[in-house]
């Protein structure tokens, strides 16, 4: 039987991403003779990453002290602190970072600055999140950071003592954790300020996928394994239908038999996997039988 194989229309590289990654590109073009830096993975994809090293890109965890040239702030954002140093050392700095990531930041500032206790709802490893929190402590310390309504609990003696509690969002989190989380925070706030700060590209992605997981036997979901818009967007699917979580098509062949089996197959991808490693993956799939 022939395949119906369906793309979701919002896959792919979102506007934060694609400005990030076109203009470092542009930087390096204009800019020939001059290093280009990249402080941490300019996106979470790594073929990308290895696209940007083949044009003289680089991309390191920490600057040469005695370097020079341009440093971009990836889209994640970054601390104040990191800023001071990129510019004690002699570097002139691009801020990549997201406008809606910028608007967290600024929100999470906010809600410090009126006397709330912070909590910011997201992954505390994740760069977005730590630059929030980086930015937000600067005008105090009250700040919680959760990825989930569980973890939250273990505050509750630090938010029973506040009687406002402000709350901010990881750009790509998911709706439901969000939700989850107010819940709980109702029941002890006094006054509670919420910024549903998830990104509209984010929330349209994974309405969008949900939508093709209800009429799909299989989904795909395509992006890196580090990408937390990625990784939201499968957790999101498996509650629904069968779903696969591959980075590129090379990965298809380990679940062909899964594949074999299913007639109808949506596919999305996250906010950092470019199109050509989309395309390839469809390409692919058409090939099974």
């Amino acid at each position: 039987m022939k395949k119906n194989i369906k793309l979701a229309k919002h896959a792919g590289f979102c506007y934060g991403v694609k400005r990030a990654v076109e203009t470092t590109k542009k930087l390096k073009t204009e800019n020939k003779d001059t290093e280009i830096w990249v402080l941490g993975e300019l996106i979470h994809n790594s073929q990308v990453i290895h696209s940007l090293s083949e044009l003289g890109i680089n991309t390191v965890d920490e600057l040469p002290e005695n370097g020079s040239g341009i440093c971009v702030i990836r889209s994640h954002g970054a601390s104040p602190g990191i800023f001071k140093d990129i510019k004690s050392k002699g570097y002139e700095v691009v801020d990549l970072t997201c406008p809606d990531v910028k608007k967290v930041q600024q929100k999470a500032i906010q809600l410090v600055q009126e006397g709330f206790l912070l909590v910011i709802v997201g992954k505390p490893e994740h760069p977005e999140v730590s630059a929030i929190k980086a930015n937000a402590q600067i005008y105090g310390d009250d700040i919680v950071v959760t990825p989930d309504v569980e973890s939250l609990k273990a505050y509750e003696t630090k938010l029973k003592e506040h009687k406002k509690i402000g709350v901010v969002v990881q750009t790509t989190q998911r709706i439901e954790v969000l939700k989850n989380v107010i819940n709980y925070l109702t029941g002890i706030a006094k006054e509670l300020r919420i910024f549903n700060t998830i990104c509209a590209s984010t929330s349209l992605r994974q309405n969008e996928a949900r939508q093709l997981a209800e009429e799909s036997d299989l989904m795909v979901v395509v992006g890196s394994k580090k990408s937390a818009n990625t990784t939201h967007l499968a957790e999101i699917l498996t509650d629904i239908t069968k779903t696969i979580h591959i980075e590129t098509d090379a990965e298809l062949d380990k679940y062909s038999a899964i594949i074999e089996k299913s007639v109808n197959i949506g596919v999305t991808a996250g906010a950092s996997t470019p199109e050509d490693i989309i395309e390839k993956v469809l390409k692919k799939l058409n090939e099974y039988k």
